[in-house]
């Protein structure tokens, strides 16, 4: 047990020992995959479970429980934001790493499923307005809500959530699994592709490098897409999966994006399968000028891992705060979400709640920023 204690705190402050410092006490809420279709509905999950389509991710819970934010969802998150503040009179805030696009499941059914087709994110809620009224309609506009009062900053995570590559090539063999999973509206538990470089929800994995000419449209049309449904330009990025190459940074770049998340040991594709691994630290700027972020802490309160996440949050906190760095709190959507499963909401939120309020007891000079925000800072000095 002791050996066990000593490597936990090892880890936890280990990650902390290199990247930009300050004396203040901030905290970031960096949460991905808003925005992002994967599960329809609960009569959808039920039928890939009929048809034996089988739960794909490493954490069941995203393909058990993950769907498009309803009213609900966003409205009792906002509940729980509104619920704290900071020494400034801030409420606490989160960064939703969205998508503007999800697949268009009508017109690539009408035209028999021979071609992808995008559509924007507030037809994705009109749509589902008329299917499921009593939990999307009014739900865009909470969005627009959320993101005028400050409680929701949301940057930009690609264009969608999946790697298009590998999403066509799928297409084309009319693989029976995707087009069932297409005909329930949905885009969760895909079978993986036959390139052991690329992900399916890795939207900028690739073979061959000459792959990015594609991937830099990707990134411009995406971004253009971004500012018309959120209204203004993000300038902060995530890929799906971290694994972008740094080839792609300088598009990014030329199209305003300033700062970017990545992992710390990143294992970078060079191209046809081989690798190297780069180290990062927030604060780290590239050749181009932009700011790496680095997220050192963890916060997936549904991940049945027998782990108490708002204690081990708090630690991972305590550490950053100890080595004068800012706590960046890595987490997904799916802890919040309860479109699927209202029980999965009502358990992240209430994690959620008790974090918050251990927050701000145990550090009553927190700051609450948004990722972004926290760019500006360190870009500043």
């Amino acid at each position: 047990m002791i050996g066990s204690a000593w490597k936990k705190s090892i880890k936890l402050n280990a990650k902390n020992l290199i990247g930009w410092r300050t004396k203040r006490k901030i905290v970031v809420f960096s949460v991905d995959d808003y925005g992002n279709v994967r599960l329809d509905s609960k009569e959808a999950r039920d039928n890939l479970d009929a048809n034996n389509i089988a739960v794909k991710s490493p954490f069941p819970g995203f393909d058990l429980y993950d769907a498009l934010e309803t009213g609900e969802d966003l409205e009792m998150l906002f509940e729980v934001l509104r619920s704290v503040q900071d020494k400034n009179g801030k409420k606490a805030v989160f960064s939703p790493f969205a998508v503007p696009c999800n697949p268009n499941f009508e017109k690539m059914s009408e035209g028999g499923y021979k071609e992808y087709i995008y559509e924007l994110l507030p037809q994705t809620y009109s749509k589902l307005s008329a299917y499921y009224p009593t939990a999307y309609e009014g739900a865009w506009d909470l969005w627009k809500e959320g993101i005028n009062q400050g409680l929701l900053i949301p940057q930009f995570h690609g264009r969608e959530h999946f790697n298009l590559k590998v999403f066509e090539e799928k297409l084309e063999k009319k693989e029976g699994e995707l087009l069932t999973i297409l005909k329930n509206r949905s885009f969760s538990r895909v079978p993986a592709g036959t390139y052991e470089t690329i992900s399916i929800s890795s939207a900028f994995g690739f073979w061959d490098f000459e792959e990015h000419t594609r991937l830099k449209r990707i990134i411009k049309d995406g971004l253009n897409v971004f500012e018309k449904v959120f209204g203004y330009r993000a300038n902060h990025f995530m890929s799906p999966g971290g694994w972008e190459h740094p080839q792609l940074h300088k598009t990014l770049k030329e199209c305003g994006i300033a700062y970017i998340d990545t992992p710390m040991i990143k294992r970078e594709h060079q191209g046809m399968g081989k690798y190297k691994r780069t180290f990062n630290y927030t604060g780290k700027q590239n050749e181009l000028g932009q700011t790496f972020m680095v997220r050192n802490v963890v916060f997936e309160p549904i991940h049945n891992s027998g782990v108490d996440w708002v204690s081990y949050t708090i630690q991972q906190i305590e550490a950053a705060f100890r080595w004068n760095r800012p706590a960046i709190i890595s987490s997904h959507r799916v802890n919040f979400c309860g479109h699927i499963d209202e029980g999965n909401r009502d358990k992240g939120l209430e994690a959620l709640q008790q974090l918050l309020n251990e927050i701000v007891s145990r550090w009553p000079e927190v700051e609450f920023m948004a990722a972004n925000e926290l760019g500006d800072l360190i870009s500043s000095e």
